[in-house]
């Protein structure tokens, strides 16, 4: 599904990484683990069209990406309800019956994701484990092949973060979803991901997870 070949990038004369070389298969649960600093966003944005490699090349077998942002704290008063928060994701139509796709499929993700009986719910005073749910789902709408969550866990208690997840790795087994963890928790990693890819001194190294160690989170930049 991905493929990186000799991928480089910089900005001017500074060098973010070099001559990577990774594949991620159709279906595959993997973690991006790293120092801050590493490339690990700057791979994302490539990932998802916002940058271009300096050199090298990434081909991607689908570019239906779900993205699933850092945690954020939204204000109490902020107006809209989790299921219209979700509906931003939408594409405006006047087609009725392209409405009712839309608004049956809303109902579908809102039942994916737990958040049915949750739907009416102010998002701003909504639970931080239920604002994840609702950036999931808005990400999901639009039929993603691959989910990318970005430090999605981080800020969340820990009974959350298993919530999310165990929704995230049934999404995984059930519809066949390629999902990339950008993490820097060892835990998480260690139980719900298959393979990670190690930033380490400006390349990329693919390990098995069974051999990833807390120091891999503590390296610095």
């Amino acid at each position: 599904m991905i493929q990186a070949q000799q991928l480089s990038k910089s900005f001017g004369d500074q060098l973010v990484f070099s001559n990577l070389n990774f594949e991620i298969s159709d279906g595959e649960f993997v973690s991006l683990i790293g120092p801050n600093g590493s490339g690990k966003t700057t791979l994302v944005k490539i990932m998802m069209g916002l940058e271009k490699p300096t050199s090298g090349n990434l081909q991607m077998s689908h570019h239906a990406i779900g993205y699933v942002p850092q945690f954020r704290n939204i204000d109490n008063d902020y107006p809209l309800s989790i299921e219209q928060f979700i509906r931003l994701n939408n594409k405006f139509t006047l087609n009725f019956s392209k409405r009712q796709e839309q608004n049956q499929k809303i109902q579908t993700i809102l039942q994916k994701t737990g958040l049915t009986a949750l739907k009416d719910r102010p998002l701003g005073l909504a639970s931080g484990g239920e604002k994840q749910k609702a950036y999931l789902a808005q990400a999901l709408l639009n039929d993603p092949k691959i989910l990318i969550l970005d430090e999605s866990t981080a800020s969340l208690d820990v009974e959350v973060k298993l919530q999310l997840m165990d929704l995230v790795a049934d999404l995984n087994q059930r519809e066949h979803l390629t999902v990339i963890f950008i993490t820097h928790d060892y835990d998480l990693t260690k139980k719900y991901t298959k393979k990670a890819l190690l930033f380490e001194n400006k390349t990329l190294k693919e390990i098995n997870v069974t051999d990833v160690s807390k120091n891999m989170f503590n390296m610095e930049a």
